[in-house]
């Protein structure tokens, strides 16, 4: 076999992975539009709030007078023009960075926005390495067609024995 169809179908499962990230890449950054309502505005900061109280559930969700109190305040400061970034650094400056649902975007907070890709990356280079030595071993395996793996003197000595068989055949 040649170099070429042994590195294809590795390559290709490769080209195939990379695809589809880039794929999956392309549709999580697009997201969705920007709500379309003043209340779906609302609700989406809320959903992004713990709500102190239950911890476990989001100010959108909870039934606390806390979490009630909450979606009030984001719906009068919308109303008054903040926008959603400053509605949720004025509740981090209030319950502190714990009433995010999901952790800030600097410091150690980035880890945990970095790290899916990187292991991403990671298992797309160890499945890549995988494919590759899978090919080269079963390359290695295979005997060689036109090669011969006996030195000069055993070459000789199996053509003369060969000779000697024929010669002996009725």
């Amino acid at each position: 076999m040649t170099r070429r169809t042994l590195i294809g179908p590795g390559a290709m499962v490769v080209a195939a992975i990379l695809v589809g990230c880039a794929a999956l890449t392309v549709a999580a950054l697009a997201g969705r539009g920007a709500p379309v309502t003043r209340a779906q505005q609302a609700h989406d900061i809320a959903a992004s709030l713990h709500c102190p109280v239950c911890k476990d559930l989001s100010a959108a969700d909870s039934p606390a007078p806390l979490a009630r109190q909450m979606r009030q305040q984001i719906r009068q400061q919308l109303a008054a023009g903040s926008t959603p970034t400053q509605i949720r650094q004025s509740f981090v400056a209030a319950y502190g960075p714990s009433v995010l649902m999901s952790p800030p975007n600097d410091g150690l907070g980035r880890a945990a926005h970095v790290a899916p890709f990187l292991l991403l990356a990671g298992a797309i280079a160890l499945g890549g390495l995988t494919v590759r030595r899978g090919l080269r071993s079963e390359a290695a395996t295979r005997a060689p067609e036109h090669s011969s793996m006996l030195d000069t003197d055993d070459r000789r000595t199996v053509e003369l024995a060969l000779a000697q068989l024929r010669q002996e055949e009725p």
